[in-house]
């Protein structure tokens, strides 16, 4: 299949590295971005869309989240955050069957298609559902299985690692879009010797590493009290810090963490809504950025933030941290956006393949209205993606060249089935 994209205005990556909207002709062949020059010669589009009064971005990518937890969304709200994930999210998710994650899953590709995301790194819990979800779904997906493991937990946290294990090696390669990653859960629910034996998986495997760091101060102080340093200090000495490792979270970085971060290549997927509303506070953006960090974003579950938007995410990311330093200078418009896309292709081990409009690249791509009364007028439309957008603007969504949605209509899930096993798991679960 090849659709043009005619004469339309996109983000663009500038030749200073940074981003700028053009005026161009997108022309998809296959899978991939064979022009941004109109068709080119000898070649036909099968499909054209009208670009007058749209926009075409990269598909949004979203660096950190759990897409089951949409079953969660609204039913643990104003909590400590100690009390939100033990007294109330883990006892839920012991309910939890692997169909009721698949569905719980989808639902979640379904708000983050509607939003123009289209690709995210997922850490989930039942082995093969994520998958299912994603391939059916049609998305780019990073997956991760939740490992934790320790002492009192060796036969538990040795299965895990098994399945994590079998998962990747029956499914790694069978679709372009499908990669993994492994996915021990975080410094206070991994011991040394079990974060050791998921970085030797990693290397054998030759896989990155998803994992939670520095996300409140009660782990802060478990940590400390534990191993007698940093919870990134740890990570280290376990050999789970290096240059493919995506640490979710980091709010509670000493400057030396950050300049340890940097010194090991670790990307950084901060989470600000989730950060925010479970009281952890800010992460240090702004020194990571300074420090050479790639910063990328992530929405963190539905059961924390209550959306998977990532257009809400890259305000609050610019936002929250202009008020915090006092400069309005801190986290520019491209700054956030470049978090959202080309930032989280690097982390995820995906640039050069998505996260940016080029000729050669993946094509991953939303179209926003443009005509939306809040996005008028046109006065710097890079600006109105970081400060005016809401994510209601997206009309079409392609990952991989296929079209997921058109004119906001799903090509690729059954939206009223969806909402129906949602709405029937929840009320098994109690929580309608």
């Amino acid at each position: 299949m090849s659709v043009l994209f005619k004469d339309i205005k996109a983000l663009l990556p500038s030749e200073d590295g940074g981003l700028e909207i053009g005026d161009c002709s997108v022309f998809v062949d296959g899978d991939s971005i064979a022009s941004t020059r109109g068709v080119p010669e000898g070649m036909s589009a099968d499909t054209v869309i009208d670009g007058r009064g749209k926009l075409l971005i990269p598909g949004l990518v979203n660096s950190h989240t759990h897409v089951y937890m949409t079953m969660f969304r609204n039913c643990a709200d104003d909590l400590a955050f100690t009390d939100w994930l033990f007294g109330h999210i883990l006892p839920l998710e012991d309910k939890m069957t692997a169909e009721d994650c698949y569905w719980g899953s989808l639902l979640g590709y379904m708000e983050m298609i509607a939003t123009g995301t289209a690709t995210s790194l997922d850490m989930f819990v039942f082995p093969e559902t994520a998958v299912r979800a994603a391939s059916e779904a049609g998305v780019r997906a990073v997956l991760s299985r939740g490992l934790t493991g320790g002492e009192d937990d060796r036969a538990g946290g040795a299965r895990r690692l098994r399945e994590a294990r079998t998962e990747i090696e029956k499914w790694r390669g069978k679709s372009g879009l499908i990669t993994y990653m492994l996915g021990p859960h975080a410094p206070y629910t991994c011991d040394p010797g079990y974060l050791k034996e998921a970085a030797a998986l990693a290397d054998e495997l030759k896989l990155g590493i998803s994992i939670h760091l520095a996300e409140s101060r009660d782990e802060i102080r478990t940590v400390r009290e534990r191993y007698g340093c940093t919870p990134a200090e740890y990570l280290d000495r376990c050999g789970i810090l290096r240059e493919t490792t995506v640490a979710a979270h980091c709010v509670h970085l000493t400057d030396s963490d950050i300049a340890l971060l940097a010194r090991r290549g670790v990307s950084v997927a901060t989470n600000p809504v989730s950060n925010l509303k479970l009281g952890n506070g800010a992460a240090p953006v702004p020194k990571m950025l300074k420090a050479g960090i790639n910063v990328c974003l992530g929405t963190d579950g539905a059961a924390s933030n209550n959306t998977l938007n990532m257009f809400r995410e890259l305000s609050f990311l610019s936002l929250i941290h202009k008020g915090a330093a006092e400069d309005a200078r801190t986290v520019s418009a491209a700054q956030a956006l470049r978090a959202a896309t080309a930032g989280g292709a690097k982390a995820l081990g995906l640039g050069g393949i998505t996260g940016e409009i080029k000729p050669g690249l993946k094509a991953d791509l939303a179209v926003l209205d443009l005509e939306a009364p809040w996005m008028k007028p046109h006065n710097n439309i890079l600006s109105s993606l970081a400060y005016s957008a809401n994510g209601s603007e997206v009309e079409t969504v392609m990952v991989g060249g296929r079209l997921l949605m058109k004119n906001r209509e799903f090509l690729t899930i059954d939206r009223e089935r969806v909402l129906y096993e949602v709405d029937k798991t929840c009320r098994r679960l109690g929580l309608l």
